[in-house]
């Protein structure tokens, strides 16, 4: 289990993203239209400007269940231990378990 600290302040920075995300997207329309560069640089100001932890690249996938942030699977949201239980107790359909 992930400290919930930990999880709470990725939450947070989900919110930031999500709050942030029209403008940033927006800017980054503007810079490739703008053909000045002094334009440009002024554009990227009001980028550098915006909270770091509103940039998508802050973000972290997390363990549906434990909060763990490692080997994590995007189709089911889970890490890979929790993923493997829940595979040799059947409860994922579909999935095919293996041990050696």
């Amino acid at each position: 289990m992930a400290r919930k600290s930990l999880i709470q302040r990725e939450k947070k920075r989900q919110k930031l993203e999500q709050k942030y995300h029209s403008i940033r997207r927006s800017s980054k329309k503007e810079i490739s239209k703008v053909p000045s560069l002094s334009d440009k640089w002024e554009i990227y100001g009001k980028l550098q400007s915006l909270p770091w932890n509103s940039a998508p690249t802050r973000l972290h996938r997390r363990c549906f269940l434990t909060g763990r942030s490692r080997a994590n699977y995007r189709d089911f949201g889970l890490s890979e231990h929790i993923l493997r239980e829940m595979v040799h107790a059947c409860l994922l359909p579909g999935a095919t378990r293996s041990s050696w």
